[in-house]
């Protein structure tokens, strides 16, 4: 007896183990299963993730380098077709500073907007020429030409009150977004300073299609971006100050071009910036220039391809 109950144990114990072997290899095999399904699934997601990413991308790209406006003119002020237009900053009340250039004939001024007529006049030495200017507080920057100096007027009267040293290359632009200063050097960098040290806290290189957009000039910030005169054309590019990269461009050639056909045949190129941030004005002028414009955006009634725009905007 005791031995047909060893039997029937060990018989048991072996129908148990057959049992448990099969359960453990029916687990495994559901466990391969939702395994094979969970991948095939994320490989599913990741495919179509990658997909809407990359043509997300393309669609970002692809609007960045070909958004282009172009301004139409909503309103035409006097301005002294005298002024060499460095810099060019709203004030609030109808009124401008600009910065002037050229060498002997460079200055600082308070200007009435309606009537262009200048109301305080600050004179630069004869070796300055005179360039960007910005407004932060109240104190006007400026700095200028082939030269690391710069110079602080009080906004009231235009009296200077400090000197300073930049580290940019040269003085072409500034603007400021009421909290650090932008500045351009006439190449394609783009610079973040510290206004209290004038120190360079941060700069990026501006490029469209792969290429330098050089002569970076005139700044204004605009509703978060950084507008810039490109010397020698009619563009203006506005940049991301996060990442340097380029929103669009403005362009304008039609004011020159309807200033040459009036006969103005003296003028040289658009350079000047302003904002009117309460109001939402925009307002361009041009060196020596007689007319100022408050001009809204539209798009631009063609799209232009990269190349265009490379010949139009790239000197």
């Amino acid at each position: 007896m005791a031995s047909k109950s060893f039997k029937k144990k060990t018989n048991s114990k072996r129908s148990s183990s057959k049992s448990a072997a099969s359960m453990a290899f029916s687990k495994h095999l559901y466990l391969r299963r939702i395994f094979f399904v969970i991948s095939i699934i994320l490989l599913v997601c990741v495919i179509v993730v990658l997909g809407v990413s990359s043509n997300t991308w393309n669609k970002l790209s692809s609007v960045n380098h070909s958004f282009h406006s172009y301004g139409y003119v909503v309103n035409e002020f006097p301005h002294d077709p005298n002024a060499f237009t460095q810099g060019l900053v709203y004030a609030g009340n109808d009124t401008l500073f600009e910065s002037t250039g050229l060498y002997r004939h460079s200055s600082v001024r308070k200007v009435a907007l309606r009537t262009g007529k200048v109301q305080i006049l600050q004179q630069m030495a004869d070796s300055y020429f005179g360039e960007g200017l910005t407004l932060l507080g109240e104190r006007l920057f400026q700095v200028t030409w082939l030269t690391k100096i710069g110079f602080i007027y009080d906004r009231k009267n235009l009296k200077k009150s400090e000197q300073f040293t930049h580290e940019m290359d040269d003085g072409w632009g500034l603007a400021t977004d009421g909290k650090i200063l932008y500045g351009s050097d006439g190449t394609s960098t783009l610079y973040q300073m510290d206004p209290q040290t004038l120190k360079v806290i941060r700069k990026h290189f501006i490029k469209f299609n792969g290429q330098s957009v050089r002569y970076l000039n005139e700044l204004e910030y605009i509703n978060g971006e950084i507008w810039a005169n490109v010397w020698q054309t009619d563009c203006i590019v506005r940049i991301s100050p996060n990442n340097g990269t380029i929103l669009g461009w403005i362009l304008l050639q039609t004011l020159r071009q309807g200033l040459i056909a009036a006969g103005y045949n003296g003028i040289d190129v658009l350079n000047g910036i302003a904002w009117d941030s309460n109001n939402n004005r925009i307002f361009v002028t041009g060196k020596l220039w007689p007319k100022l414009y408050e001009i809204e955006l539209h798009p631009a009634k063609k799209q232009y391809n990269n190349d265009v725009i490379e010949q139009l905007c790239l000197p």
